[in-house]
């Protein structure tokens, strides 16, 4: 008798303190927005994806916040990551949307401009794991080269790709095509956004660019179509041919060598985390179950899917703990690789 009444006052208590944190967690929010950081410039595909988190957030949020986008790009949304690290309040108001190649850059750590640690970070997942995308090379039909076979000729004029200042996650893919399947590449870095590289394209400043199918279904769906002044050539971070590029072949299937194909299938793990939401570390516990519990939420929102539907973006998500398990794949990557990828980077972030 006297163990039920301890078991049941347990079980009262606990349901006690659960309902104090929820009602305390629901208050902070109710007199608080969140700040939800991108760390690249407006009009590309993170401002598409945090513009569209930010308006069905908070509706999953105890309190109900409102969510308000700030941009600080820079180093590729190395300056937010920084930020988030070492100057953003860890109170839970403030997440951010980082590059997918953070982690990676953060795991590398042979830059004193890094200053996070990837684990450290409160990951609370990512609305895609690429599993519906891929990120293709797109150029101009009027190039000098007309199919991905001539694209890989040295006797014949390199591509001319347009990519960001920053040191965007795209500017390392014309690189490690060039060096994986012999793609014959000029690659131009100074565009200051991806909207600005996709105006040079339409000029014939550069013959064109690489670019995540789902942005360019968005952004510039009249360039998918047969007859228009565009052609696609290769697709990477594809295992297999996206069902809707039938006819492109993947890098993959184009590597030069086995060694080569082990590397591109290296450099796509970041892809896996396409787009990581973090927030800083030390978060209070009972704030961090409340935001984890409404990221998870909301990608069942059928609203949200709706919206994301009309805009072609990919929604496959995957939750903090699945962020974090790709983080120790790709540091468990053998030795020459995260060399390659220090070089890679230092190459792309200066021009190549």
């Amino acid at each position: 008798m006297l163990a039920r009444m301890i078991a049941a006052i347990s079980v009262m208590t606990a349901f006690v303190v659960a309902h104090a944190q929820a009602d305390a967690v629901s208050d902070f929010y109710r007199n608080n927005q969140i700040t939800l950081i991108v760390g690249a410039a407006p009009g590309g595909s993170q401002d598409l994806y945090a513009r569209l988190l930010a308006r069905h957030l908070g509706a999953f949020v105890p309190g109900n916040p409102q969510v308000v986008v700030q941009h600080m790009p820079g180093g590729g949304s190395l300056r937010a990551a920084n930020y988030l690290y070492n100057l953003a309040p860890r109170d839970g108001t403030v997440i951010a949307m980082l590059s997918r190649n953070m982690p990676l850059i953060g795991l590398l750590g042979s830059s004193s401009s890094v200053q996070f640690k990837p684990r450290r970070f409160t990951w609370l997942g990512s609305p895609s794991s690429f599993l519906n995308d891929a990120n293709i090379l797109i150029v101009r039909k009027d190039a000098p080269v007309k199919s991905i076979d001539e694209a890989r000729r040295a006797d014949l004029p390199p591509l001319v790709l347009g990519a960001s200042a920053d040191g965007g996650a795209g500017n390392d893919v014309p690189i490690i095509l060039r060096d994986t399947i012999g793609l014959h590449v000029k690659q131009v870095v100074g565009f200051p956004d991806s909207p600005a590289i996709f105006v040079a394209m339409e000029a014939g400043e550069v013959h064109g660019r690489t670019v995540d199918f789902s942005v360019l279904k968005a952004s510039k769906p009249e360039w998918l179509a047969p007859q228009s002044a565009y052609r696609i050539l290769v697709q990477f971070a594809r295992a297999t041919r996206h069902p809707e590029l039938p006819d492109v072949p993947t890098a993959r299937e184009l590597a030069k060598n086995e060694a080569a194909r082990d590397l591109i299938e290296l450099a796509e793990l970041p892809y896996s985390i396409s787009r990581p939401i973090a927030a800083p570390p030390d978060l209070p516990s009972d704030r961090l179950q409340a935001l984890k519990r409404a990221f998870l939420a909301l990608h069942e929102d059928p609203q949200y899917l709706a919206d994301a539907g009309g805009l072609q973006l990919d929604i496959s998500p995957i939750d903090g703990e699945e962020v974090l398990r790709a983080i120790d794949r790709i540091a468990l990557a053998p030795p020459e690789f995260l060399d390659y990828a220090r070089k890679l980077f230092a190459e792309t972030r200066g021009g190549g």
